[in-house]
């Protein structure tokens, strides 16, 4: 039997997906805030953090699913702060700088998660095992 899909793992899995929102969503709504300070160094920090996040999430996990869902509160609360209020949005302005994060953060979180995973081609084995 096949202990990889037990309701121990199924629980693990959601409870670190719900956490991985979480994270992202409030790197998402930091970086949106700090994306336009000290430009450029300001945006392409928010997309480093963004972009690691992803991959630390995806990595670790070993699992697209927890990647995606922190990728998935990063782009949320981009978007969420994205929206117009009574006077307009204060936080992402409408200019290039705005449309690139606007974009780049949803695009980069969609390179990560969909990327190939890199595996040991069968039979080899590491210096260790020998």
């Amino acid at each position: 039997m096949d202990n990889r899909w037990d309701r121990a793992t199924i629980l693990t899995m959601a409870l670190a997906a719900v956490f991985a929102l979480a994270i992202g969503f409030a790197v998402g709504f930091v970086s949106t805030f700090t994306h336009r300070q000290f430009f450029p160094w300001g945006l392409i920090a928010g997309l480093a953090v963004i972009g690691a996040l992803v991959a630390g999430f995806r990595l670790v996990f070993g699992s697209r699913a927890i990647g995606a869902a922190a990728g998935a509160g990063a782009v949320l609360a981009t978007g969420l702060l994205m929206l117009p209020g009574a006077g307009g949005t204060a936080f992402v302005i409408d200019d290039p700088i705005g449309y690139v994060w606007a974009i780049v953060p949803t695009v980069l979180v969609l390179a990560i998660v969909l990327w190939p995973a890199v595996r040991a081609p069968r039979g080899s084995r590491s210096k260790m095992d020998q």
